[in-house]
């Protein structure tokens, strides 16, 4: 059987202003290991700086495109040149940058909105039925993009009540995961994680990483398998 290819959205590097490190790494592994390849995409723009070893914002900003090159180590695609279906099925890892810059839910909550191009991006992979899988706080920015197209999820947080609630809020079932744990949506193809969000061992959260990534490649093989009406 052949294989899918992935697309895998970042929002920068680092977990208070940008994709989460070890979760970005996990998930690129975990792709390698299942002999999946993989195009690293992130919005062009800027965002606020963080200093990782204060947790204070310094004033300053990065973009977003080039950050993101450096946890992928090779070519990063403007997300503004793709769509939905340019591939079998996308990857969110989390981090700040979810919530911060590929959304303003940092800022306004659930009244928040996404970026547009990953608002467009992954309702185009909805529309399609592509699967879509999102590690940690990313799973917030698909919650703000389902909600956004009328999409009720089933979904994770971990063991976050706030962020549950606020999800709840939305319209979506949240469900109470261990870090190790996948939650899915079959009936959309969605699938979440709460990885960082649970604060573990690095071990563990890797296996609730490489579990999502199974996952959302079993169900892009059957992309692959049962080629789909939508454009390509």
């Amino acid at each position: 059987m052949d294989n899918p290819t992935l697309g895998v959205i970042l929002s920068g590097a680092g977990h208070l202003d940008g994709s989460d490190v070890h979760e970005t790494v996990l998930i690129q592994l975990s792709l390698a290991q299942l002999g999946v390849i993989c195009m690293v995409y992130a919005p062009d723009l800027k965002h606020a700086e963080i200093d990782h070893a204060t947790g204070e914002a310094t004033g300053g900003e990065r973009s977003v495109l080039r950050e993101a090159a450096r946890l992928a180590r090779g070519p990063v695609k403007d997300l503004a040149r793709a769509h939905g279906t340019d591939h079998e099925g996308w990857l969110l890892p989390g981090g700040g940058g979810a919530a911060k810059t590929l959304s303003d839910f940092a800022a306004r909550g659930a009244a928040g909105v996404a970026n547009r191009e990953v608002n467009r991006v992954l309702r185009e992979a909805f529309a399609a039925r592509i699967p879509v899988g999102a590690s940690g706080v990313a799973a917030l920015l698909v919650a703000l993009v389902a909600r956004a197209s009328s999409r009720r999820l089933r979904l994770t947080l971990g063991d976050n009540i706030e962020l549950a609630r606020t999800v709840e809020g939305m319209g979506h079932a949240h469900i109470t995961a261990g870090v190790q744990d996948v939650i899915l949506d079959g009936e959309r193809k969605v699938a979440t994680t709460p990885a960082g969000l649970a604060h573990a061992p690095l071990d563990a959260v890797a296996g609730g990483l490489q579990r999502l990534v199974k996952h959302v490649v079993d169900w892009s093989r059957e992309e692959i398998s049962a080629p789909r009406n939508a454009p390509r």
